[in-house]
């Protein structure tokens, strides 16, 4: 859900707004917070930091539009803002752009144009929070980068939560592209590299269109991590997608014979999150570990050519959303005791 702050202290266009939009409040895509000037504005901001765009009047008593919006670039340079103002001459237009503002609308309010406004402020906020959450995920940064550099990008607190380690509830999926290693026998290295990134690259596309990670490239196999709500659900979701899109691939070339197939393990619940490695070596990797994630790796071995394979504690909790087949019990690596396991189906 958005969470827009509306400061304006012209008293109907509270009313106005929320008949405007109330449909999208209603499906609780936007959630709106009200100001009645610059001051009220930074303090709703405080009590909600998690605000993703301001909509701002330039004239408001106490403090006005331009001054908030500088006050918004010390203190919370993720919002964004839009101003919304009756002063549409290009002095207060260029202020506005000079002091940080997103975007400009004249008053009386065009709400077609405000809505596609919004919409367009909205996914540049999402597209800047992704962004730095993938430098904060990203190995490589965690790998190379001096402190000193992880200070200038940040707070202490960025830094701090680079470094966080955590037990967390979530899912993980092993997927493994079968009988592959005949091919890179049998084709030139580029070749081998190319079937493979192509096939890794249908599979990403299906997981993070599920909000799925990628923890790592493991050979031919693909580790991927689903955290938040219905993360099992999800990652099941993504498997399915992955699969078949996976035998709908074609060969890349004339000649090659090569018909590419996942077999898929997925196990929930909880692990540990944190980066594990060398310090002295200065390569960490942020991943998750614990029985959970091994025995999805196990669960993945245990898969055959087409299968999509969890345990019955995982069944439990899906069962009444997808089709799925008992396969009987095995004995997995380094548990005491055998498993009963499930295929997934379409």
């Amino acid at each position: 859900m958005a969470k827009i702050l509306v400061a304006d202290d012209e008293v109907d266009l509270e009313m106005l707004i929320k008949q405007k939009f109330r449909q999208k409040i209603r499906e609780h895509q936007y959630e709106f917070i009200f100001a009645v000037n610059g001051n009220d504005a930074l303090e709703k901001i405080q009590q909600n930091p998690d605000v993703d765009i301001v909509l701002s009047d330039i004239n408001m008593p106490e403090m006005d539009g331009l001054t908030l919006l500088s006050k918004l670039g010390e203190s919370s340079p993720l919002i964004k803002a839009v101003i919304v103002s009756a002063y549409g001459d290009m002095e207060n237009i260029r202020t506005a752009m000079n002091r940080g503002a997103f975007d400009f609308i004249t008053k009386p309010i065009n709400f077609e144009d405000l809505s596609l406004t919004m919409e367009k402020t909205l996914k540049h906020v999402i597209h800047i929070r992704e962004t730095l959450k993938a430098i904060k995920e990203n190995n490589i940064l965690k790998m190379y980068v001096d402190e000193t550099v992880l200070n200038f990008m940040g707070s202490h607190e960025f830094e701090t939560s680079l470094m966080v380690n955590e037990t967390v509830e979530a899912t993980v999926v092993f997927i493994d592209i079968c009988s592959f290693t005949s091919i890179s026998e049998k084709e030139s290295p580029d070749m081998v590299v190319k079937l493979l990134n192509t096939y890794f690259d249908v599979m990403v596309k299906e997981i993070i269109a599920q909000g799925g990670y990628i923890d790592k490239f493991i050979g031919d196999a693909v580790m991927a991590v689903f955290r938040g709500n219905y993360h099992l659900d999800r990652a099941i979701e993504a498997s399915l997608a992955v699969r078949r899109q996976i035998d709908k691939a074609l060969p890349l070339t004339e000649g090659i014979s090569f018909i590419p197939k996942v077999s898929i393990g997925i196990n929930s619940g909880e692990m540990i999150s944190g980066n594990i490695g060398s310090a002295s070596l200065r390569r960490l990797d942020y991943t998750v570990i614990g029985d959970t994630v091994n025995t999805a790796q196990r669960l993945q071995t245990a898969a055959k050519e087409g299968q999509i394979i969890i345990s019955e504690e995982s069944y439990q909790k899906v069962k009444e959303s997808f089709n799925c087949l008992e396969v009987g019990k095995v004995n997995l690596k380094n548990k005491s005791v055998s498993l009963t396991i499930y295929e997934v189906l379409d």
